[in-house]
């Protein structure tokens, strides 16, 4: 046969290729499936012009029919006229050249038009090896239908088609949108998407599914055809690890939580706050409670899950035959699984009273404070309204949150003893203001820091000079501890004895400067300090790196006034300060703050300024007096969440 004849007569693509593939003649039939003019074609590997995924068929088809000499035939796919490609069977036979009879293998397409479904059998083998499924839609008719795979996913489509509004029928609502963006998809292969799909006989299935488009022969129809995957289980699967993840992390964060509110927690009723609202949660219990050791007996705080027999742990002596002071006394731990248990294990003593009348099923886990052989502190109590048995995990976890709660306990309890201590202290160090200043209406708030020992380094003074002049000082010491309280009451002390010699502002802070850098202070000072003559309202005023005076007037207005002054107190020897002198009208108010007044977390110097500076104003423009205005702003001062001491001088010339 004359190979070349043959090819130029055929109207179905057809072409002449070397065994390794090499176009040597093509006709235009064939040319137009690859995508080229016949001069761009000839010399090129045929497989290089297929899409990629059919190279190794190519390479089969050519290899059976050089090697066999008889005829081959393969489902190969050419490129389409747009997105969808083109799926044809392909002949392959030997045939000679026209010239130098080099052997060659003639390909050409045949038509599939009365078998049409011949050209999907590559693509069902392929689904059924991947446990697939394979459905094709044809647009035109809006028809599905079912090609086969997995039968799993066959039992899904019990029938042989299904029309489109079968489909829509069948799947979510809320999955329309996807079921569209699939039948409808341009692109040669669309994402991976998902639909859940319900049945008549096993509920919803989650279903992901993938469409690409192909021309079913040259001239065919097209179709699109979907590959299916059924993660129901998957799903449930993944759904499962979900939900056991979002429960590890809730109860980590629920331990965190716990764990962090023990840390913060500065006295015993916080401490018993914290166990009461989480201690049961934490450990999936029905109540909790907690027994602390009060002169020698046990003092019981429960929540509203612990049952009213309980109560009657109240007062029970460390020597009481139960298992709550045995805990304590011990500090090993007792997990009580029923009521079976608790006889078995505890047969001479009732570890609760009218423990008989509860379900015999109710559990109790007891963990003590302290670890074993420290000094009794107490324990808690996490009790479950059936039969439960402690995990070591479970037990490991409350030995060491309950040795937590033991360490807020002890530094509660040693807290409110220094508390107790730096309190007293605190009082002998404020002074107490004169009752009755000439011309003058005086007054004073302190408010102590959140953290520390409620006591700081924050002071004030008022006083009568030998020259009849009112002298009055603020400052701030360095520190939030019973040292600072310290250094303070020693600067206020080494300032006043001063100003008994000294009249001038700038001349007391210079030397009480001296004095503190002269004894190597270890902590510094900023301070201001006025000097009032009650008959004309004159002030000298001075500064050693303090925050500004304010001065309000009663017709609402308000100005910040910044004294000259100097350093801070005891860093510098030498320094030099100085002084200013202005006149306090009648009714109006000077407003002397240390810095916790004016600065916050989110509140500027400046703003802080400001707004203090409008809060004396009104209230001189309102008509109160000195002691009402201390506490207008000493009020907002705390109302921004005040981290620093506060201290507030008020001087009203009446």
């Amino acid at each position: 046969m004359d190979a070349s004849d043959e090819l130029l007569r055929r109207a179905a693509p057809s072409a002449l290729l070397t065994v390794d593939g090499a176009i040597r003649s093509l006709n235009a039939a064939m040319a137009r499936a690859l995508g080229r003019s016949v001069e761009q074609s000839v010399g090129r590997d045929f497989g290089d012009l297929l899409p990629a995924s059919q190279l190794t068929a190519v390479e089969s088809l050519l290899a059976h029919a050089a090697t066999t000499k008889t005829v081959a035939m393969r489902v190969l796919e050419f490129p389409g006229p747009g997105a969808a490609s083109v799926v044809c069977l392909v002949e392959a036979r030997t045939a000679n050249g026209p010239v130098s009879g080099e052997p060659l293998v003639w390909v050409h397409s045949l038509d599939a038009g009365n078998d049409r479904g011949s050209l999907l059998i590559p693509f069902r083998l392929a689904i059924e090896a991947a446990n697939l499924g394979l459905c094709m839609y044809a647009p035109q008719e809006r028809e599905l239908e079912w090609l086969g795979g997995a039968p799993a996913l066959a039992a899904l489509f019990p029938e042989a088609s299904m029309s489109l509004s079968e489909v829509v029928r069948r799947v979510h609502p809320d999955d329309h949108g996807a079921l569209r963006r699939l039948v409808t998809s341009t692109a040669a292969r669309s994402p991976w998407i998902r639909l859940r799909f319900l049945t008549e006989l096993d509920g919803c299935h989650h279903l992901v599914c993938q469409a690409r488009r192909i021309i079913l022969g040259f001239g065919g129809p097209e179709r699109v055809l979907g590959v299916i995957r059924d993660d129901t289980r998957r799903e449930a699967r993944r759904r499962r690890a979900l939900v056991a993840l979002s429960a590890e992390r809730q109860r980590a964060d629920e331990i965190a939580a716990f764990s962090s509110a023990m840390m913060t927690a500065v006295t015993e009723q916080e401490v018993r706050q914290v166990v009461l609202t989480r201690l049961a949660a934490t450990f999936g219990g029905t109540g909790a409670a907690l027994a602390l050791i009060t002169q020698g007996r046990v003092h019981v705080s429960s929540d509203a899950g612990i049952p009213k027999p309980m109560a009657a742990l109240h007062g029970l002596p460390l020597d009481a035959p139960s298992a709550l002071p045995y805990v304590i006394r011990t500090g090993e731990p007792q997990f009580i699984a029923n009521r079976e248990d608790y006889i078995r294990r505890w047969p001479h003593g009732a570890m609760l009273p009218y423990f008989d009348q509860l379900d015999s099923g109710y559990a109790v886990s007891i963990t003590s404070l302290s670890p074993v052989g420290d000094q009794p502190l107490g324990a808690w109590l996490v009790t479950y309204d059936s039969e439960h048995h402690s995990s070591p995990d479970e037990r490991a976890l409350m030995g060491t949150l309950a040795d937590l709660a033991g360490q807020a306990v002890k530094r509660v309890r040693l807290q409110e003893a220094r508390v107790e201590l730096a309190t007293a202290l605190q009082q002998s160090m404020l002074p107490t203001l004169p009752e009755h200043l000439p011309g003058l209406e005086v007054a004073a708030r302190y408010r102590p820091s959140r953290d520390g020992l409620d006591i700081g380094g924050d002071w004030y003074d008022a006083f009568v000079t030998p020259d009849g002049a009112i002298a009055l000082e603020i400052g701030d010491t360095q520190g939030h501890d019973v040292d600072a309280a310290a250094a303070m009451g020693q600067v206020r002390a080494s300032m006043r004895a001063i100003a008994a010699h000294e009249p001038d502002p700038a001349t007391v802070l210079t030397r009480t400067n001296e004095l503190l850098v002269t004894m190597d202070a270890a902590r510094f000072a900023s301070c201001t300090m006025l000097h009032v003559d009650p008959d004309d309202g004159e002030v000298t005023g001075a500064s050693a790196g303090h925050v500004p005076l304010l001065y309000a007037r009663d017709d609402g207005s308000h100005s910040i006034r910044e004294l000259p002054g100097g350093p801070v107190l005891g860093v510098l020897p030498d320094a030099d300060y100085h002084e200013e002198t202005f006149t306090l009208e009648k009714g109006a108010v000077l407003v002397m703050v240390t810095d916790g007044v004016v600065e916050g977390p989110a509140l500027t110097l400046d703003a802080g300024l400001e707004r203090a500076g409008a809060l004396a104003a009104q209230a001189v423009h309102d008509g109160l007096n000195a002691e009402e205005t201390a506490d207008r702003i000493l009020d907002a001062a705390v109302a921004v969440d005040h981290l620093d001491d506060v201290a507030v001088l008020i001087i009203r010339r009446i």
